[in-house]
């Protein structure tokens, strides 16, 4: 616990002295007043369909969803992805058979190839990525971006001085679900390198996203830095009002918005960890979305993420109760983490410390998730 509590202290001070409008925002007070007992989510079971759970995982004809692992890496991440792989195979993949697709801006390398395949039994597919779909557009004014990138500098955001992230940020918001090798599937779940999995998985997380209907899974939800998407919202708000067709009935703009949708609180699902429909991001309200954003060269000319951008497009086109809290799959992306509680940490098997949980604390927006959902 006392490590916990030093890591976390250690961000918000980070934070505090690099970012103004956060420190403005928050102290250090109310840093551990968030809890499991004073959040009003009630421990029990997760709801997992029966047809999720295998009746015998060495079963080859088992029932299984249209899905597969997407992992964006290059060659360099060849190492800290094995880890990540590793623990995906040990913790669930063993039994569960899901193929994996690997995308890249440049082609992977015979290493990487061969140390992922050897560490499963399943297919590995490794696709180049299109240079339209990674590179900036060329229409972008590169005077106008670089300004930006400069002025994220002088105020210390992290990547604010990245083209390469924002090309990443942009690819995941809008192009990686039409990469050609991922054409035949419907769903993915998203590994990066150096994330842990801390739990056994005996149930299939992809049927879930199936037999309930779900569109978007998440494990960690926090808030995201101002200063990279100072004109998001109001971008977001122009798309509703020419797209009410759109919004979806009983929605969860609650969990982005404190005021019915006037302001963003900058809620997001973190979208190292998702389980999502790709059918989904495929859609129109989706693909009308990520355009109309796009075309406002936002991911550029400030640093849209696709965190905010994926959990603003599922809170808004699709209904509350289609985004999935994986309340039981124990998760680690630095520096934060969801480590089940209670039976679900005795039933998984975990490895995690129960006391370094990421989900209640003052950072966190899982409170507001739940909320919606009283």
């Amino acid at each position: 616990m006392v490590s916990a509590v030093a890591m976390l202290l250690g961000f918000h001070v980070l934070l505090t002295y690099t970012h103004d409008t956060y420190a403005s925002t928050f102290s250090v007070g109310p840093v551990f007043s968030g809890s499991r007992a004073n959040s009003g989510w009630k421990e029990g079971e997760m709801m997992v369909p029966v047809s999720a759970i295998p009746r015998n995982t060495s079963d080859p004809n088992r029932r299984k969803a249209n899905a597969a692992f997407v992992v964006l890496a290059r060659n360099d991440d060849l190492w800290p992805f094995l880890e990540s792989m590793k623990q995906m195979e040990d913790r669930f993949n063993h039994w569960a058979g899901y193929d994996y697709v690997f995308l890249n801006e440049e082609p992977f390398s015979d290493e990487f190839k061969k140390y992922t395949q050897a560490l499963t039994n399943t297919k590995c597919h490794y696709g180049l990525i299109e240079k339209s779909h990674w590179y900036q557009p060329d229409w972008i004014d590169e005077d106008r971006a670089t300004a930006a990138r400069q002025d994220m500098i002088n105020k210390q955001v992290i990547y604010g001085h990245s083209v390469p992230y924002r090309n990443m940020c942009r690819f995941n918001s809008g192009f990686f679900f039409r990469h050609p090798l991922l054409a035949d599937y419907d769903y993915y779940w998203r590994i990066e390198p150096g994330v842990k999995f801390f739990c056994d998985i005996a149930y299939d997380p992809f049927l879930v996203m199936q037999d309930q209907n779900k569109v978007y899974g998440f494990a960690i939800s926090l808030y995201e830095y101002i200063e990279t998407i100072p004109t998001l919202w109001n971008t977001v708000k122009d798309f509703i009002k020419k797209h009410p067709e759109y919004i979806a009935e009983d929605n969860a703009m609650a969990f982005l918005s404190d005021d019915g949708g006037e302001s963003y609180n900058r809620c997001h699902f973190w979208s190292n960890f998702e389980l999502g429909d790709l059918n989904f991001w495929r859609s129109d309200a989706y693909m009308a979305f990520f355009e109309h954003l796009d075309s406002t060269g936002g991911f550029y000319y400030e640093r849209w993420g696709d965190a905010p951008v994926h959990s603003i497009g599922a809170a808004l086109f699709a209904r509350k109760d289609q985004i999935h809290f994986f309340e039981d799959i124990g998760y680690r992306h630095e520096p934060f983490q969801h480590c089940p509680q209670g039976a679900a940490h005795t039933r998984g098997k975990c490895f995690c410390d129960i006391n370094n949980n990421f989900d209640w604390e003052w950072y966190s927006c899982t409170n507001k998730y739940v909320d919606m959902f009283k």
